[in-house]
């Protein structure tokens, strides 16, 4: 199963992250993990190179992580919209290869 968690902050998306495998097929031959693993490759390029955004993009072994300086600008924010729309629609196509949650970063965390 694929992980996906978007949170965000004053109503805009600011951080993601993407982690797991979507099990539809052996590894090497798995296509949901091919389409995820494109698409959130190709927002955190969107968003560094195409609209020079800043933001911390980190890929470790199995942990995609999307977070973004300045949430508020916009552009960025409506990319990871776009992007938990299109996992949306993977994971109807392909049920039970994704699990997908957004959430609110607590105001804690917010002033901290």
């Amino acid at each position: 199963m694929i992980y996906a968690v978007f949170e965000s902050e004053n109503g805009s998306l600011c951080r993601c992250s993407v982690k797991g495998h979507a099990g539809f097929a052996d590894a090497g031959q798995d296509i949901v993990c091919a389409a995820v693993s494109s698409a959130v490759q190709l927002t955190a390029n969107l968003i560094t190179e195409s609209f020079q955004e800043q933001a911390d993009i980190s890929a470790d072994d199995n942990l995609i992580r999307i977070i973004l300086k300045q949430p508020d600008s916009g552009s960025a924010s409506l990319l990871l919209e776009g992007l938990f729309t299109h996992l949306q629609y993977i994971s109807e196509d392909y049920p039970k290869t994704i699990t997908l949650k957004k959430s609110q970063i607590p105001e804690v965390e917010n002033n901290a």
